[in-house]
């Protein structure tokens, strides 16, 4: 448990004395997630997402998981590097939020299934997330009439003289 970043020997043991070590009362981690109040409520009516909040609660073991994802948001791995790009987008209050509810979610998964978590780092999640992003504007151009083609990289100082 203690190989998922941002928790500590320490913050485990106040986890497991929160939640128990059986966890079967939750199905699945969505209900954990939502046990902990770390998951959105989505008002939709007519298709539409009016509002995505999750709720005020007074959980002990939220705060623990948000105090996690703070100090995981300084850290060089995945988590961290998820909780950066999200934290630019939407903020830091709701970036905590959702590095608290994925950790929650591994938390869940190596207590109940005896999962293992090995981080991939920082540059793999960032490299994932530029495909991601490389994909989707090729998609778009397409849609639009147009191809996407990469520019050559520029030429360094060396090149140059």
């Amino acid at each position: 448990m203690t190989q998922i970043h941002g928790l500590g020997p320490y913050l485990a043991l106040k986890l497991v004395g929160e939640c128990g070590t059986d966890l079967s009362a939750w199905p699945t981690a969505k209900h954990f997630t939502s046990w902990l109040s770390l998951a959105p409520r989505n008002k939709i009516s007519g298709g539409k997402i009016l509002s995505s909040t999750t709720r005020r609660s007074n959980n002990r073991a939220a705060s623990l998981l948000r105090l996690a994802a703070t100090t995981v948001g300084r850290t060089d791995t995945a988590l961290g590097a998820f909780y950066r790009r999200l934290s630019a987008r939407i903020g830091k209050a709701k970036a905590i939020t959702a590095t608290a509810r994925k950790i929650a979610v591994l938390f869940y998964n190596a207590l109940r299934h005896g999962m293992d978590y090995t981080d991939p780092g920082a540059a793999y999640y960032e490299e994932r997330y530029r495909q991601r992003v490389l994909n989707n504007l090729r998609r778009r151009a397409k849609t639009l009439g147009f191809v996407l083609q990469s520019s050559a990289p520029p030429p360094t100082a060396a090149e140059v003289s």
